[in-house]
């Protein structure tokens, strides 16, 4: 099997050392189980995917452990929540850290029984679909700003891909079956697409009329890098708002989509507070809307939305992958229709980015920056854009281009 390795090995081993258990959230195949086989090996690994695993955990929780004491390895845990006051009586008992290593593809759903059974005695990590970084077998796992220290440091590490492998790239998709061997796109997202409405849809709710749901994942993955809009979303599909705001939950607890809070406060009151919507597969996302090749995408009507996608993601990447959880990631835009793609906030300032899939960039793609400049109340740091220009170059003294390989 050809592995490639994970930036978030170091953050597991980590947390590891913190708690008696660690769990790694994550979309279904981004490669939640693989990650744990490669890097915590000589351990028991159980999978509740088993049904006479799954029946013996419901039936006998209380005897599971004992014929598999930990440390141990248990794939999707949310199938039995109920093992998890087990785990917490062992862990207390015991004392010991790293003696749970769990896995789940509803995150949510699991978060609930995780806060009332082992607060304080779990690491949670979350686990996208692979990075560029990863990719290019880069060995860099710090959270992405744009300063100069993050500069410095990431600078050395730097690998270039061109503009067509970025392209792939966006094609192909993060998930790990898709970077190796020959695999067929088409298969993969229609078996894909299939096995996650099956098994993963239907156990977070009760959807009634598969093919609509299809067609409501379709409508969301159309409107990527959009500010969302149940009402159009939900007359598109012939659903009730209530119903496409259920469906939509499901898509965020299952990790299928993201959305990017508005940065709005008492001072910028013009701002708007609707969130902006993204799929955090770009491939998944083209198999649904259709766009069937790199080129078909590169030259499409949603290059730029695929390309802001792309870029998103692997910014949330670089903050999972460090173990950050809960990233300060925003947009901004206001009513006289300024907009801001991206503003991390890291110790009370402000970093302004602007996502463009041009080779060209210049002052006019900073101009909504200003927006936050003129508040004498907000510290605002460096800004860039991010684009496919290759080099790092300076726009103005204090906001400079980026190539996306920089993430």
């Amino acid at each position: 099997m050809n592995y490639i390795k994970r930036n978030i090995e170091r953050t597991i081993e980590k947390a590891a050392k913190m708690f008696p258990a660690v769990i790694i959230t994550g979309a279904r195949q981004v490669g939640k189980t693989t990650v744990l086989k490669q890097n915590i090996k000589s351990i028991p690994y159980l999978t509740l995917d088993d049904p006479i695993m799954l029946q013996s955990a419901l039936d006998e929780p209380g005897n599971f452990f004992k014929t598999t004491p930990p440390p141990v390895i248990i794939d999707e845990i949310q199938y039995a929540p109920n093992l998890f006051t087990y785990i917490k009586m062992i862990a207390d008992e015991s004392g010991k850290k790293g003696q749970f290593y769990l896995t789940g593809s509803q995150q949510f759903k699991m978060m609930k029984n995780i806060s009332e059974s082992l607060a304080g005695r779990i690491g949670i990590i979350n686990l996208l679909g692979l990075s560029l970084r990863e990719i290019k077998g880069i060995d860099f796992n710090e959270a992405f700003i744009p300063t100069q220290d993050y500069i410095d440091k990431r600078r050395p590490t730097v690998a270039k891909a061109n503009y067509k492998e970025i392209w792939d790239f966006i094609y192909k998709g993060s998930m790990p079956a898709m970077h190796v061997g020959d695999p067929d796109w088409q298969m993969f997202y229609a078996s894909y697409t299939k096995t996650y409405i099956e098994r993963d849809v239907r156990d977070l709710t009760q959807i009634g009329d598969e093919q609509k749901f299809l067609k409501f994942l379709t409508a969301i993955a159309s409107r990527t890098s959009q500010m969302l809009n149940l009402n159009s979303v939900a007359n598109e599909v012939g659903i009730s708002v209530p119903t496409a705001d259920r469906w939509l939950s499901v898509l965020i607890t299952s990790n299928i989509v993201y959305l990017l809070k508005p940065y709005y406060n008492n001072i910028m009151k013009r701002s708007v507070k609707t969130p902006k919507i993204y799929f955090l597969d770009t491939g998944l996302a083209a198999y649904l809307t259709r766009w069937n090749s790199p080129e078909v995408i590169e030259s499409g009507a949603m290059s730029g939305a695929f390309f802001e996608t792309f870029v998103v993601a692997e910014i949330l990447k670089s903050y999972y992958n460090s173990g950050i959880l809960e990233p300060s990631i925003y947009y901004y835009r206001d009513r006289d229709a300024h907009e801001i793609d991206i503003i991390i906030e890291e110790s009370g300032t402000l970093y302004p980015i602007e996502i463009k899939k041009t080779s060209n960039p210049g002052k006019e793609h900073i101009k909504s920056f200003t927006v936050l400049e003129k508040n004498k109340n907000i510290k605002v740091g460096t800004g860039c854009v991010i684009c496919m220009y290759e080099n790092l170059i300076n726009i103005t003294e204090k906001n400079f281009s980026m190539p996306v390989t920089w993430l």
